[in-house]
């Protein structure tokens, strides 16, 4: 099922006010600083923006994400599929003084009149992706068992010159 793509940007203190709820696709290329910590390019990002206000009156844009991309295996340096989701809840600000007096359960977001949603989006990416990625043990060792039997066979030692054989030359009671 194809969703429509997610809207690049939105007044969200107007959609809080009246409550309203974006869904849209992107995809790993579109997202330049995520796109480049992927293994690919390829997969898909799914996001749901919740605009509301809160009893004291903030401006909030609950955020859930869920991706499906490549990431690199730090074991073996192969690519492998990553499934990244994220849930935050944040509060829209106009300054760095009002992101300070924010409750702790709240990010900032600081937005003049239009939020870029890609952006927000890829903060969040971002920070759900796991600092280290890897197959499990037994993927690993396939992966890099199947990697020696394919690289290019070893010579033959007798096939080779010794690179000693000048020394020998050089001792005393040899011509």
């Amino acid at each position: 099922m194809l969703k429509e793509p997610l809207p690049k940007t939105l007044d969200v203190r107007k959609a809080a006010a009246r409550g309203v709820s974006i869904q849209g696709a992107l995809k790993p290329h579109d997202l330049q600083r995520f796109g480049e910590l992927l293994a690919s390019p390829e997969g898909s990002i799914e996001a749901t923006l919740v605009c509301s206000r809160d009893e004291e009156n903030r401006y909030l844009v609950q955020v859930d994400l869920d991706a499906e991309v490549a990431v690199t295996c730090q074991r073996c340096l192969e690519a492998m599929p990553a499934e990244v989701a994220s849930k935050n809840t944040l509060a829209v600000v106009w300054t760095d003084e009002e992101a300070r007096h924010l409750p702790k359960h709240l990010d900032a977001v600081i937005s003049d009149e239009a939020c870029d949603l890609w952006e927000l989006v890829e903060d969040e990416l971002i920070l759900a992706l796991p600092a280290f990625s890897n197959h499990s043990n037994e993927d690993c060792n396939k992966i890099l068992v199947d990697l020696s039997q394919s690289a290019t066979p070893a010579v033959a030692a007798g096939d080779k010159p010794n690179p000693f054989d000048v020394l020998a030359q050089l001792k005393p009671g040899k011509e």
